[in-house]
């Protein structure tokens, strides 16, 4: 028998510890979309690459859905066999082309909290995808969007690319008051229940679907969340971009008109308080649409100016190419300028914006009364266009600070 049995031992139970904390499990999922168009030698590479980062890196569930837009190679067949092969992958087959249309049918159904899009091509880096979906799980914004062109972005790409996207995004910026910078990069989220809202309002199927989305979700006053890209172009990208540009101008315009006619704002989305209305917010972007639009206006007058001229005198000829341009310019200066949507005080909006064309009636027809009789038709424009510069200021000033100062509404 051993010293310490006959002595006897008495055990010091340790006391308990607590166990060691652990991360909280994350549970919303979130859906990535890769739309695809007979890209059988570039998908696998592509979804291997963008399945291994999100196994790795996301600390969320997620689902990569492979949507194939009618392909005509083997696109769908390597799909598939991914979907076979890597967990939380899927494919998704749609009988027409369309980006839009594939992500309509798929963002539509999803189950996820957050859906997102990306290229085949993994132009944008991927450490940007968390960055692009927080702010959407955690509620502060209900979209959001990569941009090439924030001033943290490194962007490589070629000048006709580089030339029509800055063109486009500052055509959408200065003459429908779009507040976000790039609306056709390839790297998109929205909150599932608020996209769901506004998919039945957005009419394109291919690639203006992404503008239409984000014009109409900025109308309706949600938030958009944008995340500086690294990005790099795809030097084998089958876009045509002039014909892509020519669709997506054909689509502002449709826009445009819908605007201008009032369009209802989608049912059921949530309601984000805003702050104290300020009128000194945005006074360039106000006055580069204003000159847009009033250079549009300009043209039209002298076109009527010149008509009338050759029936009337030169004061009732301005008098009338003024009062049929000024009705237009206010209800673009309304709804593109100012930003104003709806027919609420349309009617007011029009009688003020008439004061403020007496105004430049009186500056424009006073400098056509100062000129000497007999005064030759190059004089006259001349005079006219120099009462009009005047006129365009006060214009401005009237509008900005007056009829369209939030601050009555």
């Amino acid at each position: 028998m051993t010293e310490s049995a006959v002595r006897g031992t008495t055990a010091v139970a340790e006391p308990e510890r607590e166990p060691a904390p652990t991360a909280p499990i994350r549970t919303e999922l979130v859906e990535v979309v890769v739309p695809v168009y007979n890209e059988q030698h570039t998908v696998e590479k592509c979804v291997r690459t963008l399945h291994a980062y999100l196994a790795e890196t996301f600390p969320y569930p997620f689902l990569i859905t492979v949507a194939d837009n009618a392909s005509t190679d083997s696109t769908w067949r390597v799909a598939t066999a991914l979907a076979a092969e890597l967990p939380g992958v899927r494919a998704v087959h749609l009988d027409l082309k369309g980006r839009g249309r594939a992500l309509r049918q798929v963002w539509g159904s999803s189950e996820a909290e957050v859906v997102a899009y990306m290229d085949v091509d993994l132009s944008t880096g991927l450490e940007a995808f968390l960055p692009l979906v927080a702010p959407l799980l955690s509620g502060h914004s209900e979209l959001a969007i990569g941009s090439r062109l924030h001033r943290g972005s490194a962007v490589v790409r070629g000048a006709k690319r580089e030339f029509v996207s800055r063109t486009y995004n500052a055509l959408l910026r200065s003459t429908m008051a779009a507040g976000f910078s790039d609306a056709q990069c390839g790297f998109k989220a929205a909150r599932t229940e608020v996209v769901r809202e506004l998919l039945g309002s957005v009419a394109d199927e291919e690639w203006f679907f992404d503008t239409e989305l984000l014009l109409l979700a900025e109308r309706s006053g949600l938030r958009i969340h944008e995340v500086p890209v690294d990005w790099v172009d795809d030097p084998d990208s089958r876009v045509d971009v002039v014909r892509t540009a020519l669709d997506d101008l054909r689509g502002m315009a449709r826009v445009a008109r819908g605007s201008l006619g009032g369009a209802a704002r989608p049912a059921g989305l949530p309601v984000r308080p805003r702050p104290g209305p300020s009128v000194r917010p945005g006074a360039l972007r106000q006055a580069v649409g204003f000159a847009l639009v009033g250079t549009l206006c300009t043209l039209a007058y002298l076109l009527l100016y010149l008509t009338a001229r050759q029936l009337a005198p030169a004061l009732w000829a301005n008098a009338l190419a003024l009062a049929v341009t000024a009705i237009g310019n206010t209800a673009l200066n309304r709804r593109f300028t100012f930003g104003v949507t709806g027919r609420q005080d349309a009617l007011r909006h029009q009688l003020e914006g008439g004061i403020a064309f007496l105004a430049g009636l009186a500056l424009s027809s006073g400098a056509v009364a100062l000129l000497p009789a007999g005064a030759s038709p190059r004089a006259e424009l001349a005079a006219l266009v120099g009462g009009n510069a005047l006129a365009t200021v006060a214009r401005f000033v009237l509008l900005r600070f007056w009829v369209f100062n939030p601050r009555r509404s």
